[in-house]
């Protein structure tokens, strides 16, 4: 549901773990939160990845929440000692740590008596925190303020995105729409691009090269609110590609 007044709803991602910034493990996270946010209205405005260092996510996190109306956080909510996220987002927000009881009583049904130090970590909600529920496995996430903090492995922060979405209020949905030109170069289109560019400043628009066996080119992406006023936009930028002389243009129709 959008917001009222159609005003503009931001989030920004926080992915944390250092096997994400050695390289080890190749994050798919900030891809999949992006479409999910998209489908809602909510401008995807900033990422960034922070070691698992206490003092930097506090920071990182602290910043990004004043700045934003959402921020998602996912990875380092598991057993080991390097999953300090639980207590990173508590320091930030100057509450304590606890044992969450229906988490405990999660564990308590599936391990028993068998409850280490280790599975009792994952147990550890900020005070005030409500949990986020986890539909595939393992103990749930939770939502404190306006921060969502989630699982790192891509199918449990999926299912964790469900129950997150329900409490986002949305904004109005960016709609696109992709003009293909094939054998110009981004120096060809260049000029036209920014010419339509200023002649519509509330809009978005990229070129993103392509190259291929078949050949090379651009997709010009155009981004807006407005279906009328994108539909302008692409009609402008096709009359001055032309004018440029540049006539192999055709649009792509998405999904």
């Amino acid at each position: 549901m959008g917001s009222p007044g159609g005003e503009r709803v931001t989030a920004a991602v926080m992915i944390i773990g250092d096997e994400i910034l050695s390289g080890r493990t190749q994050d798919t996270n900030l891809r999949d939160i992006a479409r999910y946010l998209g489908v809602l209205g909510i401008d995807l405005a900033e990422a960034r990845t922070v070691p698992d260092v206490h003092e930097e996510i506090v920071a990182a996190l602290n910043a990004l929440r004043e700045r934003y109306d959402y921020v998602i956080t996912t990875g380092g909510i598991g057993p080991t000692h390097d999953d300090i996220t639980a207590d990173a987002v508590a320091a930030a927000f100057g509450v304590e740590l606890e044992e969450h009881p229906e988490i405990m009583a999660m564990m308590r049904a599936r391990w028993g008596d068998d409850l280490n130090a280790a599975r009792r970590r994952m147990a550890r909600v900020p005070v005030g925190g409500v949990l986020v529920q986890n539909p595939v496995q393992g103990p749930p996430g939770f939502m404190i303020g306006n921060v969502f903090v989630l699982a790192g492995v891509p199918t449990i922060m999926r299912g964790m995105l469900e129950d997150v979405g329900p409490r986002l209020r949305g904004g109005m949905v960016t709609i696109s729409r992709t003009l293909r030109v094939e054998g110009s170069g981004e120096g060809a289109i260049a000029a036209p691009l920014e010419a339509v560019a200023k002649a519509h400043p509330e809009m978005s628009l990229g070129s993103y090269p392509f190259f291929n066996p078949e050949g090379f080119g651009s997709n010009l992406v155009l981004r807006s609110r407005d279906a009328d006023e994108l539909a302008r936009a692409v009609a402008d930028l096709t009359t001055a590609l032309a004018t440029a002389g540049i006539e192999a243009v055709r649009e792509v129709v998405e999904g």
